[in-house]
This record gives structure tokens, C-alpha cells and sequence, in this order.
């Protein structure tokens, strides 16, 4: 069965049930389970009551009247209290329970459930959001909806109690119960009231938690821009802003709460007072017992607080609704992908055709227009072109990262799009400028979480050069690298990435300038590794690679120049360098900017050694 639907307009308190209908269908058993217990709190609360009544009249009044009293009468009144109270924690316990499970499982759902849409959501859908916002979403909003769900049990037993407690009262005194019928609509009142002043406060503030996480989030990821240009007084004014907004909607929230809070604890005591004053007045007319008016005033003092559960619900519901719209943006987003039924059997290299592709990240700006080109298997292609020309934007095409506008990525003559979900991933491995780490250990970023042998892992970290400072490391493939991997350096992070992509022995090798943080001796010596891992007649891997060095593009066996989102020219790189002038200039601009770089590094070590020399001197 669907779930139920919650309208996308109308009052809080509509929309806000709706919200907890949903809860209700998600968790029936838990939620019944804890009404349940509930309810017999509110009857043994109601009972106690009715045993303080009747105590008044047959046990403490004749009493006092008496002078004395039985044990019998005593050991039995104690029983009867000793047994509510019993019954009564057991219904708390249950209650309370059961609302905290349900409450925390619905949280857990959710939170999978923007998880997945998350990871189903297409790249372009992620770079319109803010990571703030979504992580916002994932745990601020998720929990905001759900926290009418601790209180919902005791707001529903309450209605018991009310019901059981009205029936009680009645069958004391008509006249004192009144007084109860009087009291009851009022506190709904006050609740529907408070509701209507809350909900664009609590709107406002969960609107800023996400601009806080947002800021905050850009903040850590930007440290290092942060503290190397100084800016740790402005990126702290900055996030003191909506700080500070937020500190005052939260207040503004509260105040409100701090005025509701005094009215709806005074009804029930004022609810005492009138009880007391008629209760008085009809005893000394004969007309009441006075065991009755102490029950209707003691339900009165008991009810006062399950009474507030209503109130509690009724106060969270704004926020539970804001949550809820929040939370489904995300769930109803469109523009995921849809796959196919389509397997890669084949444990060869795989073959690689793009026909006719176009693809633009803004309306009729595209960035690829027109790419057509094949890759046989076990062949090595570098792709080379200016900055912007769409060479990056390729790979994510190949990765079926986004979908291209028109044309087709084929691998084995199917289109990606046909392929069943995890199927490409399984054939097809990609290493990026920017190599990510987790913080894991070396082992658990190369396999992340597979099950590949130590041997398969050293394999691969020795084709990427990355063995020997693995070795060195105090715990070896068992050494924490930090959060994105901030204990090793840029090229050593590479490394890393190169092996995660290689111990998967993939079929399709796409390396986005993956070497471009390591010194030219060793990206000559991962690049010489790979080429006798892949290359052969028996080889298991086609490689595209995006690249810019010579040393790079030499392990290639041919060359795609890339211009203006289109292949300019194909060739081996000695035919592009004597027939395409834009290619050779751009080579050799390349070359020539990575000797400059490769100078400055050698004088600035000489420098420093003269530097020691002087100091030594």
C-alpha cells in the first residue's frame, strides 16, 4: 500500500496529523504497542482517583470519625494503591519505550531513504545544491519531522485518560464535571493558537539551520584557503551572521513557548480552584460527598501534565511540517537515472565507441558537440586539449556520471544507458585530478570495504608506485591517512588512487591527468608499470587517459586532440605534432610550463642548501 498522502497545503494542524498518519502507517505495531501502554496509564491514573475517593469516604473518613481503624482496612488500601502504582509504571515504561523506538526508526528510514535518493540523484542535481543544505536535510530536518512522534503515545493515551476521566467524574458529580467539560476545549484553544504564532517562527529557524550548516560546511572544507590568505576574521564574521539569526529565531521560538507554557499549566489549576469552590459549596448542601470532590480535584492535579502531551504535539507539528517539506524535495526529486537489464559478460579489454555526443551543463552552451570516436580493445588513448575544451566532462560521460543530450556511449556495442545499475561500475574505473581519501587505512581506501588479498593490494600499489612509501608508513597498509587523506601529500594521495582503480582490474581504465601530483621520475615509473600491466596482445584493460605531459602522452597509441568540445584531429602524437600546429603548440606549452616549474623547484632546493651552508658557516 501507498503511503498516505500528506496535502502540500492547507492549516499546520491538517498537514501536521497528515505527517503523523504517515508516522502511524510506517511504525503500526510499535505505535500500537505504545498506545496501548499508554492507555493503561491514563486508566491506572484515572483509577488512582477513584481509590483516593473511595479511600476518603471508607477507610480515612470513618477514621477520623472513629478515632481508629483496622489493619485489614489499612494492609488493603496500601494493596490497592501499591497495585495502581505498579500497573501505572508498567504503562510508562511501555510508552515511553516504544515512543523512543519509533521515533528513532522513523528517523533512521529517512535519513536511508535521502541517502539513496542521494546517491540516485545525478551529479548535475548535486551541483545546484549546496552540501549544507543536504546534509541539513539528512539529519536537521529529518529529526525535526519526527519529533512530534516522543509525545504522540501519551497524546493519544491522554484521550483515554480524558475519556476514562470524564466517565469518572460524571459518575462523581455532574456540576464538578462541568467544570472539566469547561476547562478541556480551552487547552485546545490555547494549543490550535499557539500553533498558528509558532509556525512561521519555527519555518524561519529551520531555514537557518541549513544556512548555518552550509556556511560551516564550506568553512572546514576552505581551511587551508582560509588560514594561507589570512581570512580566519572574515570567515568568522561571516558565519557570526547567520549565527546570529539563527540564535534569534530560536529565541523568538522559545519566547513564544515561555507565554504558552504558563497558560496551559494554569487552565488545569484554575480547573482546581473552581472544583474546590463548587465541590465546598455542594458538601455543605448535602449534595456532593466530599470523597467526590477529592476525586474530581485529584484528576484534575493528575491530568494537568498528560494534558501538556497534547500541547507537545500540537507544538511540534510546525516544525514537523517544515522538516517534512524539507525532507521531501529531496525524496521527490527528478532526474535519476534509469538503467537497463544489460550485463558486461566479457573479461577481455573492453571496447570503447562514442557516436555523435553532445552535452551542455547550461541551455544551448554545449561543452561536447558532436564527439565521435571508438577505442579498440586494449588500446591506450590520450585525450589532449586546452583548458575547457570538455576533456573532463568526458569522463564523467564515460562514467555515466550525467547522460549525454544526444548521441550514445557505447562499451562492448551497449549503451550505458541500457546496462542494469552497478553493471558499469564493475567494468569501468576512474582516477581523478583530485584524488579523494577517506578516513580510513591505506587498505580500506584501496579495496573500500571489497575483499581483495594483502597480495592484490601490494600488486597494485607497486604498478602505482605507491609500495614503497606504504612500507615506510608505521602500520603500513594498516596506517590511518586523516580525513581526505591530509597525512599523506598530493602525489601520495594519487598513488593511492591509482591503486584503488587498479587492484579492481577494471576493463576500462580512464585516468583524468591522475599523475599530475607526482615528480616526472616517478610518474615515468608508474607510467612504464602500467604500460606492461595493460599492454599485450593478451591485454585486460583499454586505458583513456586525459593528458597533458609528454611522458604521459607517449604510453598512448594514439591521440585524440580535443578543441572546443569537438576531435580536432586523431592521431599518433608524432603525426599530430607534424600535421595540427594548435597540438604542437599546446604540447610544447605544456612541456615547457612543466621545465619552468621543474627549475624554480631545483633553485629553490639550492637556495636552501646555501641557506644551511651560511648557517652552518
Amino acid at each position: 500500500m501507498p503511503l498516505p498522502k500528506v496535502p502540500s497545503k492547507g492549516s499546520v494542524t491538517r498537514r501536521g496529523f497528515a505527517v503523523l498518519r504517515v508516522a502511524i502507517y510506517e511504525e503500526p505495531w510499535i505505535f500500537a504497542l505504545s498506545v496501548l501502554a499508554s492507555m493503561l496509564y491514563g486508566a491506572m491514573t484515572v483509577a488512582d482517583g477513584w481509590a483516593l475517593g473511595w479511600a476518603t469516604d471508607h477507610v480515612i473518613r470513618p477514621a477520623l470519625e472513629r478515632g481508629d481503624t483496622t489493619f485489614g482496612a489499612v494492609a488493603g488500601l496500601i494493596s490497592l494503591f501499591l497495585g495502581i502504582a505498579v500497573l501505572r509504571a508498567i504503562g510508562v515504561v511501555g510508552r515511553r519505550i516504544g515512543a523512543g523506538v519509533m521515533q528513532f526508526r522513523l528517523q533512521a528510514t529517512y535519513r536511508r531513504r535521502v541517502t539513496r535518493q542521494y546517491l540516485k540523484l545525478p551529479l548535475e542535481w548535486h551541483h545546484k545544491h549546496p552540501t549544507g543544505m543536504l546534509l541539513s536535510n539528512a539529519n536537521a530536518d529529518v529529526e525535526s519531522t519526527w519529533y512530534p512522534i516522543a509525545p504522540l503515545p501519551m497524546a493519544v493515551g491522554v484521550i483515554a485518560m480524558l475519556a476514562f476521566a470524564t466517565v469518572a467524574m460524571f459518575a462523581a458529580d455532574v456540576w464538578l464535571a462541568l467544570v472539566g467539560c469547561l476547562i478541556f476545549p480551552l487547552v485546545f484553544v490555547a494549543n490550535v493558537f499557539f500553533q498558528r504564532v509558532l509556525q512561521p517562527l519555527a519555518t524561519r529557524a529551520q531555514e537557518l539551520r541549513a544556512d548555518v550548516s552550509e556556511v560551516a560546511h564550506e568553512s572546514f572544507d576552505g581551511a587551508l584557503v582560509v588560514k594561507t590568505l589570512g581570512r580566519e576574521a572574515a570567515e568568522t564574521e561571516r558565519f557570526t551572521v547567520p549565527t546570529h539569526e539563527l540564535r534569534e529565531a530560536n529565541i523568538a521560538v522559545n519566547k513564544a513557548r515561555g507565554v504558552f507554557d504558563p497558560v496551559i499549566d494554569s487552565l488545569p489549576r484554575i480547573g482546581i480552584l473552581i472544583v474546590l469552590l463548587v465541590g465546598v459549596a455542594r458538601v455543605k448542601s448535602g449534595d456532593a460527598e466530599a470523597g467526590d470532590v477529592v476525586q474530581v480535584a485529584f484528576l484534575f492535579t493528575l491530568i494537568g501534565f498528560p494534558i501538556r502531551a497534547l500541547g507537545w504535539v500540537l507544538g511540534e507539528l510546525p516544525r514537523s511540517v517544515v522538516g517534512w517539506d524539507r525532507v521531501q524535495r529531496v525524496l521527490t526529486a527528478e532526474g535519476g537515472m534509469e538503467y537497463g537489464e544489460e550485463k558486461l559478460t566479457s573479461a577481455k579489454a573492453a571496447r570503447l565507441e562514442v557516436t555523435d555526443v553532445r552535452f551542455g551543463y547550461l541551455p544551448e552552451r554545449d561543452v561536447l558537440a558532436g564527439v565521435d570516436f571508438t577505442v579498440e580493445p586494449g588500446r591506450t588513448v590520450a585525450v589532449v586539449g586546452p583548458t575547457g575544451a570538455g576533456k573532463s566532462t568526458l569522463t564523467t560521460l564515460l562514467t555515466r556520471l550525467v547522460d549525454p543530450e544526444e548521441g550514445a556511449v557505447k562499451v562492448d556495442g551497449l549503451d550505458l544507458r541500457e546496462l542494469a545499475r552497478d553493471e558499469l561500475a564493475g567494468s569501468v574505473a576512474l582516477v581523478a585530478q583530485t584524488a579523494f581519501l577517506f578516513d580510513d587505512t591505506i587498505r580500506g581506501n584501496v579495496t573500500l570495504g571489497a575483499d581483495y588479498s594483502d597480495d592484490e593490494v601490494w600488486d597494485a600499489l607497486r604498478v602505482a608506485q605507491g609500495d614503497g612509501f606504504v612500507k615506510t608508513l608505521p602500520d603500513g597498509l594498516d596506517t590511518k591517512v586523516g580525513e581526505r587523506g591530509t597525512s599523506l601529500s598530493g602525489g601520495q594521495r594519487q598513488r593511492i588512487a591509482l591503486a584503488r582503480a587498479l587492484v579492481r582490474r577494471p576493463r576500462l581504465l580512464i585516468l583524468d591527468d591522475a599523475t599530475s601530483a607526482v615528480d616526472p621520475q616517478v610518474e615515468a615509473r608508474i607510467l612504464a608499470g602500467l604500460r606492461s600491466a595493460v599492454q599485450g596482445e593478451d591485454a585486460a584493460t583499454t586505458v583513456l587517459v586525459i593528458a597533458y605531459r609528454k611522458a604521459t602522452i607517449s604510453l598512448a597509441d594514439e591521440v585524440l586532440f580535443v578543441d572546443e568540445g569537438r576531435i580536432a584531429a586523431q592521431g599518433t602524437h608524432l603525426d599530430l605534432q607534424r600535421s595540427t600546429p594548435a597540438y604542437r603548440d599546446l604540447v610544447d606549452a605544456y612541456e615547457k610550463d612543466a621545465a619552468r616549474r621543474e627549475e624554480e623547484a631545483d633553485l629553490a632546493a639550492e637556495l636552501d642548501d646555501l641557506d644551511s651552508e651560511g648557517a652552518s658557516a
